[in-house]
């Protein structure tokens, strides 16, 4: 498959992707829209920011959170590069 072929089939795919997109973004303002009891197909507006400031606490991560992670580059903890 030559590039060109690769390329023009990456582009079918994102056409695909943006259709579906639209289509979902359809069927969530209708779904909206019957719950709240409104009528038409009005796309709901954008998520409300949240309000205030979000702290991040100096308190250490849960260690238990890392258990297995890879170090990007480093690999696993505790297993020696090949």
């Amino acid at each position: 498959m030559s590039l060109h072929d690769e390329l023009t089939a990456i582009q079918h795919c994102l056409d695909d992707l943006v259709r579906t997109v639209g289509r979902l973004e359809q069927s969530l303002a209708r779904l909206r829209a019957a719950d709240t009891g409104r009528e038409g197909l009005a796309p709901a507006g954008p998520a409300d920011p949240v309000d205030g400031v979000i702290t991040i606490t100096e308190a250490p991560y849960d260690s238990t959170l890392w258990t297995d992670a890879d170090d990007e580059g480093l690999g696993v903890r505790g297993r020696h590069a090949p």
